[in-house]
C-alpha cells in the first residue's frame, strides 16, 4: 500500500533487549565531581533493567511505549581516599515522566561501605548530583530509541521523529500544499470544498465514571496526554486552538458546557484529509446514577473516509 496509507496503520517493535543494552552501555558512562577535586562519583554498572520498551507508530506519528525499573551500582573516592560503594534503584523510567512529566523520579539509595564523615559526605554529593545526570540521559533514551528504530515502522522516504504525515503523492495539480509555489493552485482549493460530498459518523461509549471527571479528562491539556500517549494542546476555552496525537488531529472549540457539551473543529492531518477542511466534532456526556455515557458525533466527514473515521473514534 502507499505510504501514505501504510504509516496511518498501527504497527509496533518490541526493542526492550536493545534497550538493556543501550542503558548498560550510556548509564556506566555517568560520573559526576565534587566541589574539591578528591571527591567523585560515578555508576559502575547496570544490575538490571527490568520492564518492557515498544516503539508503536499510530496515525503517522511515532510513539516510544516503554516502563522500566533499573538497578545500579555507584562507586566513589571520598575526600580522604576512601573507596565508597552503593546501590541506587529508580522503580520507574517511562514515557510518562521522561517525556509527559507526569511524575517525578524516585530514587532509592542504599550505602555499601561502612560510614565515617567523608564517606557520609560523599554519600550525601551522590545523592544530590547523580539524578541530574541520570535524568539528562534519560532525556536522551527516547531519542535514540526513534533515530535507530523508527525507519523499521515508517514506510517514507523520510521517518519523522515528530510525526508529520508523509507528503501526499496526489497529482501536483490537485495538491493545495502550503509550500507549493503561489501560482493558481490555491484558486482549486476553495473549487474543491464546495463540492466536497460530506456525512455524519457517530461513535458511543459508556464510563465508570462521573461526568464531569470525562469531561476534565478530555480537554484538560495536562490530562491528555494519558489516554492519547501523545503531546497535546488544549486551554478548553470557547475560540481557543487545540491539537491532539502530537498534532495528528487540530481544531478549535466552539463553545464547552461543562460537564455536559463540547463543541469544536475537528481536523485530521492526514494526505487523506482534503486541506483546509474542518468538521465539527460534538462530544455530550449524560451521567447516570453508576456511569456517564459519551457520544460522539462528528458532522462533515468527507465521503469515503466514514469507516475509517468511525474506527478511529471507536478506538481512541
Amino acid at each position: 500500500m502507499p505510504a501514505s496509507t501504510a504509516n496511518w496503520h498501527w504497527k509496533n517493535k518490541n526493542v526492550t533487549p536493545w534497550a538493556k543494552t543501550w542503558f548498560e552501555r550510556e548509564l556506566t558512562s555517568v560520573t559526576i565531581q565534587g566541589d574539591g577535586s578528591e571527591e567523585k562519583v560515578s555508576i559502575t554498572s547496570v544490575i538490571e533493567v527490568d520492564g518492557d520498551v515498544e516503539l508503536g507508530q499510530r496515525k503517522s506519528k511515532l510513539i516510544t511505549i516503554y516502563d522500566c525499573r533499573i538497578d545500579l551500582d555507584w562507586s566513589g573516592t571520598a575526600s580522604d581516599g576512601t573507596e565508597v560503594n552503593g546501590k541506587v534503584s529508580i522503580p520507574e523510567v517511562s514515557h510518562e515522566n521522561t517525556l509527559d512529566g507526569h511524575s517525578d523520579y524516585i530514587y532509592d539509595w542504599s550505602l555499601k561501605t561502612q560510614s565515617s564523615p567523608a564517606v557520609d559526605a560523599l554519600y550525601k554529593l551522590a545523592r544530590a548530583r547523580l539524578p541530574a545526570a541520570l535524568e539528562a540521559k534519560f532525556a536522551q533514551f527516547p531519542v535514540a530509541l526513534i533515530d535507530t528504530h523508527g525507519k523499521d515502522l515508517t514506510v517514507s522516504t523520510e521517518a519523522s521523529r515528530t510525526g508529520t504525515p508523509a507528503p501526499s503523492t496526489v497529482p501536483a495539480a490537485t495538491s493545495t500544499s502550503t509550500a507549493a509555489a503561489p501560482v493558481p493552485a490555491p484558486k482549486s482549493v476553495p473549487e474543491k470544498k464546495v463540492a466536497l460530498n460530506t456525512s455524519r459518523v457517530k461513535a458511543e461509549a459508556r464510563f465508570m465514571a462521573a461526568a464531569d471527571d470525562l469531561f476534565s479528562l478530555l480537554t484538560d491539556e495536562k490530562r491528555i496526554p494519558m489516554w492519547t500517549r501523545a503531546p497535546a494542546q488544549s486551554s478548553a476555552q470557547a475560540g481557543s486552538d487545540f491539537s491532539l496525537f502530537g498534532g495528528g488531529v487540530k481544531g478549535k472549540y466552539i463553545s464547552l458546557t461543562p460537564p455536559k457539551e463540547i463543541v469544536q473543529s475537528w481536523a485530521l492531518q492526514s494526505p487523506t484529509w482534503p486541506s483546509g477542511h474542518s468538521a465539527t466534532l460534538t462530544t455530550t456526556l449524560d451521567q447516570s446514577s453508576d456511569s456517564t455515557k459519551i457520544t460522539f458525533a462528528l458532522d462533515g466527514v468527507p465521503s469515503g473516509l466514514e469507516d475509517e473515521i468511525t474506527r478511529n473514534l471507536e478506538g481512541y
